[in-house]
């Protein structure tokens, strides 16, 4: 059988048996591609161990990171696995394919002071009533008060908040739902945009036709559901110079989140619950950072550390 044919049944697996998110499904083909490249139409059932340990090699020769080879190989030991459980194959190749470690450095997070002086100063522009200020005012409220991902903060609807609990409800990975909280600070943001703002920005039109889209709970300067992208710029101009890099984006505020939620005593479970994280491992890596934060404020502050 050819690879590629047998990669398409696979992602189409992934996305309507095991509901996995479109970017996901999309990297596992990119990386399935890559090795139906590698491997210049060879047949599924004639590749084996040396084809993918040359696949990698190339990858790694190339300047691929570790974590990227990881990725790869463990999306070739899910598709051969699968494969094989099909029946397209009588063994697995990928069985005795070791790729390296993946290096975990901890994730940049800002300062409670700093993310505070900037929410701060983005309420005292947003006074004026403008409907973009409002607006870029509740996404970054939001974003540190909830710790969700970027393609969820987009996401949300009008119906997905619960104002009277200071909740709202959001779509993560694998099209799996849950409930966030949120505080006051970030309740009286959306509370002045939806008031204020988006009827502002829900009015405007290109051309004679009608752009908005009336569910999305933040809308674009022309009516339309805020992109990722747009967010990601937003938080790389408010948020970048408080940790002196421009090279920031909104998980940098769901790093923030976590750990100072983990900082100021919040179980892990806790967290863990709010950041949608299927693994409680995912979540160890914050207690890393506040563990870090700690050991440098100490060495800091004690007169003999």
């Amino acid at each position: 059988m050819e690879l590629m044919a047998a990669v398409d049944r696979y992602t189409a697996y992934l996305a309507d048996v095991r509901r996995l998110s479109p970017a996901t499904v999309r990297a596992y083909r990119s990386d399935l591609a890559g090795l139906a490249a590698a491997t210049a139409g060879v047949p599924l059932e004639d590749i084996d161990l040396e084809h993918l340990r040359s696949w990698l090699w190339e990858r790694a020769k190339h300047g691929d990171a570790r974590s990227s080879i990881a990725r790869r190989a463990a999306a070739a030991r899910g598709f051969f696995g699968w494969a094989l459980e099909q029946e397209l194959l009588a063994s697995d190749p990928s069985l005795r394919l070791v790729a390296p470690k993946r290096s975990r450095p901890l994730p940049k997070v800002a300062t409670t002071e700093g993310v505070g002086a900037a929410l701060d100063a983005l309420a005292r522009t947003a006074q004026d009533g403008d409907a973009v200020a409002l607006r870029d005012h509740a996404i970054l409220e939001l974003l540190y008060a909830t710790g969700v991902r970027v393609s969820e903060l987009c996401g949300l609807d009008i119906d997905d908040l619960d104002r009277g609990r200071a909740t709202a409800r959001v779509l993560g990975k694998g099209s799996k739902e849950r409930v966030v909280p949120y505080g006051m600070p970030a309740a009286q943001a959306l509370d002045a945009y939806l008031a204020r703002g988006r009827p502002t920005l829900a009015a405007r039109v290109e051309g004679d036709v009608r752009r908005t889209d009336g569910r999305a709970l933040f809308l674009g300067a022309r009516g339309r559901r805020m992109s990722p992208r747009a967010v990601y710029d937003l938080v790389t101009r408010v948020i970048g110079p408080v940790v002196g890099s421009a090279a920031v984006g909104p998980h940098l505020l769901r790093h923030s989140a976590a750990t100072h939620l983990l900082d100021g005593g919040a179980d892990l479970r806790s967290v863990q619950e709010l950041l949608g994280h299927a693994s409680l491992g995912t979540t160890q890596i914050y207690t890393h950072v506040s563990s870090e934060r700690l050991a440098a404020a100490y060495k800091l502050a004690h007169p003999r550390a």
